[in-house]
């Protein structure tokens, strides 16, 4: 799969629809296991101090352009086609095809309370979706029994779609090691699947947390609307990492 690179990182240069059909191809494959990161400056930016982020990104199966500045990015480098590919579109486009697909998912992450009023909202807002699995994970690693437990709710439900809500980079750095700890874990599946982590989506798709206007979306400025929304969490993150990107890209076009 074609990479648009930027300060390092493959950037999948997709359609939104590409997205929704690779993901649907990964799963088909029997025994197939793999990851998705659905990646904004955020992502690019805590890449740059940490080389083993870096590589799990692009490790990953997909790393579709969250942002818009990703997709300007890809225009720049000659992938004109490229379409925004949103997390939370991209998870409620797959949840759709889903239903009749007859696919399973799996809700892994988000704070007490919110994988459970996920399922109620999807399930109301896609109809006979199938979520067959739902775990708040603790705010630390897992212990090794609790790991366990995952590994066999896994096993034994067989979902084709794990969506992991732990936000930026600790939902990357989980997707990765825990498939390369459980290389087996769907050796003798009659289907592949697929991680996805989304962060956010949890919380906008259970009501919980405004999403920014389409307007917003794709004039690059969703970053400001969930700066008004959540400037305490979130001040750190965007002051930081937006001047930053900015800079690194000037340089590099400028040489």
């Amino acid at each position: 799969m074609e990479r648009s690179e930027v300060l390092g990182v493959g950037i999948s240069p997709m359609t939104f629809q590409q997205a929704v059909d690779r993901a649907f191809d990964a799963v088909a494959r029997p025994g197939f296991a793999g990851y998705v990161t659905v990646t904004g400056v955020h992502g690019v930016m805590e890449s740059q101090d940490d080389p083993e982020l870096l590589r799990i990104h692009n490790d990953a199966y997909m790393v579709t352009p969250d942002g818009m500045p990703m997709v300007w990015m890809a225009w720049a480098n000659g992938y004109p086609a490229t379409e925004r590919v949103y997390g939370p579109d991209l998870m409620l486009a797959v949840m759709n095809r889903s239903v009749s697909e007859r696919s399973k998912h799996f809700l892994f992450g988000g704070s007490d309370g919110v994988v459970d009023q996920l399922a109620d909202c999807l399930r109301r807002d896609v109809g006979d979706v199938r979520v067959v699995g739902k775990v708040t994970p603790p705010f630390r690693l897992l212990t090794d029994e609790e790991e366990q437990q995952l590994v066999a709710d896994l096993q034994r439900e067989q979902p084709h779609f794990l969506w992991v809500g732990l936000s930026t980079p600790k939902q990357e750095r989980f997707m990765a090691s825990f498939l390369a700890k459980y290389p087996d874990l769907t050796a003798r599946w009659d289907h592949g699947l697929l991680l996805f982590g989304v962060g956010a989506a949890f919380d906008f798709h259970a009501g919980l947390v405004k999403q920014a206007p389409s307007w917003m979306q794709e004039c690059g400025l969703e970053w400001f609307f969930r700066l008004c929304v959540e400037p305490r969490r979130l001040w750190k993150r965007y002051m930081k990492n937006n001047p930053r990107f900015v800079w690194k890209v000037l340089r590099r076009k400028l040489g």
